[in-house]
């Protein structure tokens, strides 16, 4: 299957060049589209050159910095415009929190019938390393919170480590979300779930960043947890409508 890696950066100079060999090691076919926010640490520079000599590595350079989930809409379009087209689109993070090794596994399990593959920090057999206890609290509990309330199947609705089938990425239209931050993530779980595509959750285990600087704010969790709520009111509204009629 054709599979590209859609790798949104900014400021990951000091892990990009790890990242792609680490990638080319494992596989020579697999392409990467790094969507770089314009780093003025020349993260885009780095990942051209690389792309000189690994091949496979293409460049989209955005004027600057403006979310997740706003990279990750522009790099899904650019891979879904592709031809010949993809068959499996890989979402990650650039920073080696992700172990490149499982994207295997995942493009096997989508050749296998899976529509999505998440790779879980909340099944059995994953985990977190080196994170501090409230960081772990808040990432496990807001989890349970977002998938009861949006009545989810998958236990972890956050992680950015996934593979898509291209038509159904396709089917659930990207480039409409409004989301930015890890609220960009649940909104595409919400999305597969209403289709009826059919996810599946692989064991990871989440490493901490150990160069660089992490993108998680405050400001992040809240608009994740203010719009799962509205989301939950959304869905709620709607089915007492359907019951009502």
């Amino acid at each position: 299957m054709r599979a590209v890696v859609v790798l949104p950066t900014y400021n990951e100079r000091d892990n990009i060049e790890m990242y792609l060999r680490s990638l080319r090691a494992i596989s020579a076919h697999i392409e990467v589209l790094v969507v770089d926010d314009n780093s003025p640490d020349g993260t885009a520079d780095i990942a051209r050159s690389l792309g000189t000599e690994l091949g496979g590595v293409d460049v989209l350079l955005r004027a600057a910095k403006q979310g997740l989930g706003s990279a990750y809409r522009a790099g899904f379009r650019q891979v879904l415009d592709a031809r010949p087209p993809y068959d499996v689109i890989v979402s990650m993070d650039a920073d080696l929190s992700h172990d490149p090794a499982v994207i295997p596994a995942m493009i096997s399990a989508i050749e296998a019938g899976a529509d999505a593959v998440i790779g879980s920090r909340y099944v059995r057999g994953g985990g977190t390393t080196d994170w501090p206890v409230r960081r772990q609290l808040l990432s496990k509990w807001g989890n349970v919170y977002t998938r009861t309330v949006l009545q989810l199947p998958t236990r972890d609705c956050t992680s950015g480590f996934r593979a898509y089938r291209a038509t159904a990425l396709d089917a659930i239209q990207p480039d409409s979300t409004g989301a930015e931050g890890y609220a960009f993530l649940t909104e595409l779980v919400r999305r597969l779930t209403r289709h009826g595509f059919s996810i599946v959750e692989t064991p990871i285990v989440f490493r901490d960043r150990e160069r660089g600087k992490s993108k998680m704010s405050g400001r992040i969790i809240i608009e994740s947890m203010l719009l799962v709520t509205r989301w939950a009111a959304i869905d709620l509204i709607r089915r007492v409508r359907r019951t009502a009629r």
